[in-house]
């Protein structure tokens, strides 16, 4: 970190900063002032927008009493975009409380009645439009899955016959989305263990959204892909709010999704799990 970069944020000054690892989109630091502490994203060469779904999300949360982060302030710095937010002290809890907290979430209805969002998902690799739709299929498959079908062959990261399996699979997804009831809720968008975290009083908290209105399996499906939810988890959020029937082949579909993303992002070492949900999907 450049503290000359450093003595521009407009707080009072920092007297020590920390790295922080663990995202894979942002430079992370957590900053010492005397007064208090701060979290600080950064963005190298990207404009302050970037951080403009990300703001858009906490503040959703925040409005609706869901227990996240707040944003302090957002700009940019010689050309490096940042988002400065409170710093939460990480502590641990129970995930039972955290399943009655995505289960909070997931109470939220949208606005419009319509599926999206006010502000696009900014990706370093692939960003998507969020646009307002009327239906879950148009959001999911049209504005997500076949943007993802596209940026995987463009890349060469997959070729005409993966194209083919993934049409394959898209029309088994269509199908199944027609006669599933979706309502459009506000989600995550991005709830893997990494985005969540409790606090030093050992309350959840939900972190670094990629926030939108959408059919809240989208959330749960990419929750069950690299684990740290555990059967507590599932348990208190399904007290609150079942899943519908049929769920357990629907979430596929988002594992489908989340993998995709990763494998436009980190490469073929993704190709073999894609590929075997999609064989699951067709065959499904």
């Amino acid at each position: 970190m450049d503290e000359k970069w450093l003595a521009q944020l407009p707080i009072e000054p920092v007297t020590s900063y920390q790295g922080v690892h663990g995202g894979d989109v942002n430079q992370a630091y957590h900053l010492h002032t005397a007064k208090r502490n701060l979290f600080l994203l950064v963005q190298p060469g990207q404009p302050a927008s970037f951080y403009a779904g990300e703001i858009a999300g906490l503040n959703a949360f925040q409005n609706n009493g869901i227990n996240a982060p707040h944003v302090l302030d957002n700009g940019a710095i010689a050309g490096d975009g940042y988002l400065l937010l409170s710093y939460m002290t990480s502590g641990t809890g129970d995930k039972a409380a955290l399943g009655h907290l995505v289960a909070k979430l997931h109470q939220v209805n949208s606005p419009t009645g319509r599926f999206g969002f006010d502000q696009p998902y900014a990706g370093t690799s692939v960003s998507f439009d969020n646009a307002w739709t009327d239906t879950w299929k148009a959001l999911f498959v049209d504005h997500r899955l076949d943007v993802l079908d596209q940026a995987l062959t463009r890349k060469g990261l997959w070729n005409a016959d993966d194209h083919a399996r993934y049409l394959q699979a898209r029309a088994k997804i269509v199908a199944a989305l027609a006669t599933h009831k979706s309502q459009p809720v506000l989600l995550h968008g991005d709830l893997w263990s990494g985005n969540f975290m409790f606090t030093a009083d050992g309350q959840p908290a939900l972190i670094d959204p990629a926030a939108l209105y959408g059919d809240r399996e989208f959330d749960m499906g990419i929750t069950t892909v690299f684990g740290g939810f555990n059967d507590r988890f599932y348990q208190a959020y399904a007290a609150d709010l079942p899943l519908e029937p049929g769920a357990g082949k629907r979430l596929d579909f988002y594992r489908l999704y989340l993998l995709m993303v990763y494998l436009d992002k980190f490469g073929s070492s993704y190709a073999r799990p894609v590929s075997q949900l999609l064989g699951r999907i067709i065959t499904g």
